[in-house]
């Protein structure tokens, strides 16, 4: 991340069997494709396999995983962001 970045959110703990990490920064420039100046990676990790994930590298631009599935994420901000990401971690462990 570059010296100029400034971290926003930071959390990595047990939950439903596997592993949650969130790391949000806000950074002075967006990372292209993202229009908004975030970068960010979340993931829940079960098994050894991603279950969920959200994260906004360059030239990808914002998207999510779910499963081998990966889609398009239509980014509002930090706390949609999150609340997303926690309602697909939710709808994972059912």
């Amino acid at each position: 991340m570059t010296k100029n970045a400034e971290l926003l959110h930071r959390e990595k703990r047990s939950y439903a069997g596997g592993i949650v990490e969130i790391v949000v920064w806000r950074v002075p420039e967006p990372v292209t494709p993202s229009g908004h100046p975030y970068k960010y990676r979340l993931v829940f990790v079960r098994g050894g396999k991603r279950v969920v994930g959200y994260d906004n590298e360059r030239g990808k631009g914002d998207h999510r995983h779910l499963g081998k599935t990966e889609m398009l994420y239509r980014f509002v901000d930090e706390a949609q962001l999150l609340d997303d990401f926690w309602q697909d971690v939710k709808e994972a462990t059912k």
